[in-house]
């Protein structure tokens, strides 16, 4: 149980992390109304969205051990100077999450954590990030790797792709769990990415199994 709640805790801290760097790279490329709502702070009760920042990354964390961050943070794209900011704004959250594994990673070679009890959590929040980065640079509408192309697409196709975000980004995530092969490929993305940077996946596995304390 103390493994669920600390994951929860950090997992959802997290999220307001991704947020975060959304708002100051986006205050960076010229959307100054950023400030006014107080997205410009490290303080997580400014991003917190009891659906997007809170519900449905908890939710997704629990049936499926999914780093999923939310979306709460609403930028003013026309503000910015450039295509090259509208994209920089996009990458910026899973940018985040590349930092924070890679943060995790450095933290897990350290000996006295690698041996400690708590390198099982820190290991699958590293894996959870990884989750993070894989399903935040899909090229699909609703995710942050279509936003990074959209600034590049004629402003009609945007406008149409636009229109079903939130329904390609639903019917995505639904086929994570309906399709048994679908999911198995995307577990193997976020493997190959954790792989990569030295993730210790055998000790995320033990943090995963912590954290399941119900299936114990």
């Amino acid at each position: 149980m103390g493994t669920f709640l600390l994951v929860l805790f950090l997992w959802v801290f997290s999220v307001c992390l991704h947020e975060f760097a959304h708002a100051y790279v986006a205050y960076r490329g010229g959307d100054y109304t950023v400030v006014d709502k107080g997205y410009l702070t490290l303080n997580p009760m400014k991003y917190l969205d009891p659906i997007n920042s809170v519900l449905m990354p908890v939710l997704f964390l629990v049936l499926g051990g999914i780093g999923l961050p939310g979306a709460s943070v609403y930028i003013n794209r026309g503000l910015l100077r450039s295509h090259h900011w509208d994209s920089a704004v996009s990458l910026a959250g899973p940018g985040m999450n590349f930092a924070l594994m890679l943060l995790l990673v450095v933290l897990l070679h350290q000996d006295a954590i690698r041996t400690s009890d708590y390198a099982p959590t820190l290991a699958f929040l590293a894996l959870l990030q990884a989750s993070a980065v894989v399903l935040n640079l899909m090229p699909l509408p609703g995710f942050d790797g279509y936003g990074a192309i959209a600034p590049y697409l004629p402003p009609g196709l945007r406008q149409e792709l636009d229109q079903y975000g939130g329904y390609v980004m639903l019917g995505f995530l639904m086929l994570i769990f309906v399709v048994p092969g679908f999911g198995a490929l995307l577990w193997k993305l976020i493997g190959g990415l954790a792989a990569l940077v030295d993730v210790p996946l055998g000790l995320a596995q033990v943090g995963l199994a912590e954290f399941r304390f119900w299936r114990h």
